[in-house]
């Protein structure tokens, strides 16, 4: 049984990695603080192998159609098994798994290589998502083309945004599941008794911080776009008054 989680950075991935972590799921040879599976690095150029595909359309459109048909680069598959190599050969353990959040940009060609694979869709809430930084805040980084702003928050927010759009583009696989953080921090039995069924095994219980849930509304900074709001009701959180860009 392989698992990962799909999540940006800073939705609270670090917090099911652990779960699964202590549940007897095999994360990886080394993982650091966050339980992300280390080293990335070659993750990351997948990461940028992929991009090249992906067509951006002006503003906050893109076309991946192409990333669910065309052959994938060989040399994707060989820098994701290169990333992978401690999981795919381990076979002590029934259930395998990792966490790092730059798999999102990835997320079509990882379905397509691991189809059986059991996928945990980790959500948060957009506002709270970009109020801290994180390496994936500028798409340019990986490759992805975008119209770049020197807004920092903007950065963020365009970044939450693609990676919203990619998973939504990509044609569910097998076994998808949606959590949120929020749910996980509030209700955790009764999200880990969803994920019990979705997974078919216990998971135990964590510490966690209610004080991470609603940071948003305490923030000083810009931290809502109009762009957000058709996912924060698909998602069902608090709206709240929009500010423009």
């Amino acid at each position: 049984m392989l698992i990962t989680i799909i999540g940006r950075g800073h939705s609270g991935t670090r917090a099911i990695s652990h779960t699964l972590a202590r549940s007897g799921v095999y994360m990886g040879a080394v993982q650091n603080v966050s339980g992300d599976l280390l080293p990335p690095e070659d993750l990351y150029e997948a990461c940028r192998v992929m991009a090249r595909h992906v067509t951006h359309k002006g503003g906050l459109a893109w076309d991946f159609s192409r990333l669910h048909t065309m052959p994938i680069d060989p040399a994707f598959t060989r820098l994701v098994e290169s990333y992978l190599s401690s999981v795919l050969s381990n076979t002590r353990f029934e259930r395998k798994g990792w966490k790092l959040p730059e798999t999102t940009l990835i997320y079509p060609w990882i379905v397509r290589l691991f189809p059986d694979a059991y996928y945990i869709h980790w959500v948060r809430d957009p506002r709270d998502s970009i109020i801290g930084e994180h390496v994936t805040d500028d798409l340019a980084r990986w490759g992805v083309p975008y119209e770049h702003t020197d807004n920092v928050r903007l950065r963020r927010a365009i970044s939450w945004k693609y990676q919203r759009e990619i998973v939504k583009a990509t044609p569910p696989p097998r076994h998808a599941i949606l959590a949120r953080f929020e749910d996980f921090v509030l209700k955790q039995e009764e999200t880990l008794a969803k994920l019990k069924a979705f997974l078919g095994f216990e998971l135990v219980k964590i510490p966690v911080r209610p004080d991470s849930v609603g940071r948003w509304k305490t923030d000083r900074q810009q931290h809502d776009f109009d762009f957000f709001t058709e996912d924060i009701v698909e998602l069902g959180y608090e709206s709240s008054v929009v500010s423009s860009q």
